[in-house]
């Protein structure tokens, strides 16, 4: 009975082995946008999980806003990757500067959202409102979710839009949303 028991569960992780490769290949589809769900982290810990991430880690840091994210208040991070940062080229390269610091926290500021917001939630509420939502930022800046069949985008005012880009990531004090562009506010 148990060489039964033993030759059919062997043959039951063999026969899954194919299925359980094909689901690790789902993670590059359009629903990669899902959230991963990993409610032991915390925001700074969640930003290190994602390896596109390094740029903003170190604007965190840079910024001496690193203690909001291992507090206790829930916030979504509205995550811009580290192609968003090079795609803004010098611009990019001197928001890290020491005497850009006021500029680089107003601009985490509007990246960041007041309690834990999953993809998930934004594109329901989307669905409930028939159309695009608003939310207003740490920054006080009002930012529009909307989605275009199953991407979901988010713009601040008429000069920024980003898309989600990537399986956001839930800690257990907010929630991680990578982006792909860097939201600035208007030149002025």
């Amino acid at each position: 009975m148990i060489k039964t028991c033993k030759t059919a569960l062997t043959a039951f992780a063999l026969a899954s082995l194919p299925l359980i490769a094909a689901c690790g290949e789902q993670d590059e589809t359009p629903a990669e946008t899902a959230t991963r769900d990993d409610g032991t982290l915390t925001l700074a810990a969640g930003l290190g999980a994602d390896e596109q991430l390094d740029t903003l880690r170190r604007a965190i840091e840079q910024s001496e806003l690193s203690g909001v994210f291992e507090g206790a208040a829930s916030y979504t991070m509205l995550a811009p990757r580290d192609a968003a940062f090079e795609a803004l080229g010098e611009e990019g390269a001197d928001l890290l500067r020491e005497e850009q610091r006021p500029l680089l926290v107003a601009i985490l500021r509007d990246h960041l959202l007041p309690g834990h917001l999953t993809p998930e939630a934004i594109g329901e509420a989307i669905d409930q409102a028939g159309g695009p939502v608003t939310m207003t930022t740490l920054g006080q800046t009002t930012v529009t979710f909307d989605r275009d069949g199953e991407q979901l985008s988010v713009a601040a005012g008429d000069t920024s839009r980003a898309a989600f880009s990537g399986a956001a990531i839930a800690a257990n004090n907010g929630v991680v949303i990578p982006i792909d562009a860097v939201l600035l506010p208007p030149k002025g």
